[in-house]
C-alpha cells in the first residue's frame, strides 16, 4: 500500500515497536501521515525504517498508564508536527499473557490489563482530544478483538478490557462528534505477529482452531489489517463514527 490518503495529517499510534503496531506506523507512512511512533520499548529501529523508506517518523517512549508521560507525548508530537489528527491506541496486554481460567487469574495481573487496555485507552484520547478540537476535525481509532464477540474463554481480563473498549467508543463518538472527531473501533481476529508467535501458549492447535473458524481459512498476519486502518484514519471514512470493524477472515459475523 502506497499513496497520499493521509498527505498532510499527523498520527499518533502507541504500542507501536514491533508487530501489529509496527505494522500500522509503517501503513500510515506509506500514506503519507508524518507518525509518532510510541511505546515503552524502543521505536527507534522502526522510525529508522520508516525514515529510509521516505517517511517522516519520531520515536517516543511513553507508558499510557502514566497521565504525565501520555501528555508529554502529545506535546513533543505537537511541538514537531504543529497538530495532531490521528491517534491509534493500540497499546495494550496481550501476546505476553498466559491462557488460564478465570479463577486462576490473579486481582494484580487483572489491574494491569485493565490499565494497560481500558485506563491507556482513556488516557490518550482525553489527551489529544484538545488538539483535534481545535483543527475542528480528527480520527481516533481504538484496538478492541473479535474475541469480545465470542466470549472467547481463558483471557476473562484481555476479553474483558477489550468490551470496554468498544463500550468507550460508542460514549466517546457521541461526545467529540460535534467537534469533527470521528471515533471508531478495529477489531482484530488472532493475528501472528512476533508476539503471538513467540508465546506458547498460542501453539498450533489453537492457532489451528481459529483457522477453521473463518470464512478465509488461513494464518492472519499483520498486514491483513492496514486496509481498513487507513480507510479508518482517511477522508474516506468521515461520516462513520461510533462503529466497530471486525478483521478476522469472517470468523465474526455481527
Amino acid at each position: 500500500m502506497s499513496g497520499n490518503r493521509l498527505a498532510g495529517r499527523v498520527a499518533i499510534v502507541t504500542g507501536a515497536a514491533q508487530g501489529i503496531g509496527a505494522t500500522y506506523v509503517k501503513a500510515l507512512s506509506a500514506e503519507g501521515a508524518r507518525v509518532a511512533a510510541s511505546d515503552v520499548l524502543d521505536t527507534g529501529p522502526l522510525v529508522a525504517q520508516v525514515r529510509a523508506a521516505g517517511g517522516e517518523a519520531i520515536a517516543l517512549s511513553c507508558d499510557v498508564t502514566d497521565p504525565a508521560a501520555v501528555q508529554a507525548m502529545v506535546a513533543v508530537t505537537l511541538k514537531t508536527y504543529g497538530r495532531i489528527d490521528i491517534l491509534v491506541t493500540n497499546a495494550a496486554l496481550f501476546a505476553n499473557l498466559s491462557l488460564k481460567h478465570f479463577t486462576e487469574i490473579d486481582s494484580a495481573e487483572f489491574d494491569r490489563v485493565m490499565a494497560v487496555n481500558v485506563r491507556g485507552v482513556f488516557e490518550c484520547v482525553k489527551a489529544v482530544t484538545p488538539a483535534m478540537r481545535s483543527n475542528g476535525y480528527g480520527k481516533i481509532v481504538n484496538i478492541s478483538s473479535g474475541t469480545v464477540f465470542k466470549g472467547t474463554p481463558l483471557l476473562l481480563h484481555y476479553v474483558t478490557s477489550k468490551a470496554a473498549v468498544l463500550g468507550m467508543t460508542r460514549s466517546l463518538a457521541r461526545e467529540l462528534g460535534d467537534f469533527g472527531i470521528r471515533v471508531n473501533t478495529l477489531a482484530p481476529g488472532l493475528t501472528m505477529s512476533e508476539g503471538v508467535q513467540n508465546n506458547p501458549d498460542w501453539a498450533q492447535p489453537l492457532t489451528a482452531a481459529a483457522n477453521a473458524a473463518r470464512v478465509i481459512k488461513r494464518d492472519q498476519v499483520p498486514e491483513d489489517l492496514t486496509g481498513t486502518l487507513v480507510y479508518l484514519c482517511s477522508a474516506d471514512s468521515d461520516f462513520l463514527t461510533g462503529q466497530c470493524i471486525v478483521v478476522d477472515g469472517g470468523a465474526v459475523v455481527h
